[in-house]
């Protein structure tokens, strides 16, 4: 799959690392086409690195891996986007990741589809720590889930495909305005990994009788 990342922080790395080593081709961009060029050159000689408004042209799936804050501004900057697959992986944390910004009557990723009317917006990975994507995505002899909501089942579908690529255990989390419960879930996440000291090698799940 020909997937375009936006954002080259921990996530953006990690995940188009995972990528790349999964056989995709990656296509990296952000503000700063120099700082993508050095996050690409750590991973893969060959990755392409774009500006931003070169970027989607041939991609089948776009993830934004951006702050909450900077998503809609860099998705707009890729041009129009109307039909094409974008997963936000954002969450609209403080800047202490004490709360939320957003949250229980709205979430993050409902705000970004509101501003991008006719993008088939998915909420995926979201639920899942940076270090993950780069130390693999199995946990006691289990693969970490990812939790993806959306409105649109056949992108879905496509979201899904492509966290099972990597390694994942993809999870049906139902429509887009269920992201108003897996955003908390996330910070849950962090206070567990951060704040409780359980470290980075932890992911959500749902236990099942058997």
């Amino acid at each position: 799959m020909n997937v375009t990342v936006i954002g080259y922080g921990n996530m953006g790395s990690g995940l188009a690392r995972r990528l790349v080593s999964a056989g995709h081709q990656v296509t990296l961009t952000g503000p700063s086409t120099d700082k993508a060029q050095a996050v690409a050159q750590s991973i893969d000689a060959k990755m392409k690195v774009l500006p931003l408004e070169q970027a989607a042209a041939q991609a089948d799936l776009i993830i934004a891996s951006t702050p909450y804050a900077e998503q809609v501004k860099a998705l707009q900057s890729l041009g129009d986007l109307s039909g094409r697959v974008v997963v936000d992986i954002s969450n609209p944390l403080t800047p202490d990741f004490s709360g939320l910004t957003v949250g229980y009557t709205t979430s993050a990723a409902e705000e970004i589809a509101k501003a991008l009317p006719g993008v088939k917006l998915v909420k995926a990975f979201n639920t899942v720590l940076a270090q993950i994507f780069t130390e693999g995505p199995e946990l006691s002899g289990q693969r970490v889930p990812v939790l993806i909501a959306g409105d649109d089942e056949a992108s879905k579908q496509t979201v899904a495909g492509l966290a099972e690529s990597l390694g994942f255990a993809p999870v049906d989390a139902g429509p887009l305005k269920n992201s108003r419960n897996l955003e908390p879930l996330a910070l849950q996440n962090i206070w567990f990994a951060y704040m409780a000291g359980q470290g980075t090698g932890i992911a959500p799940a749902w236990l099942h009788r058997t």
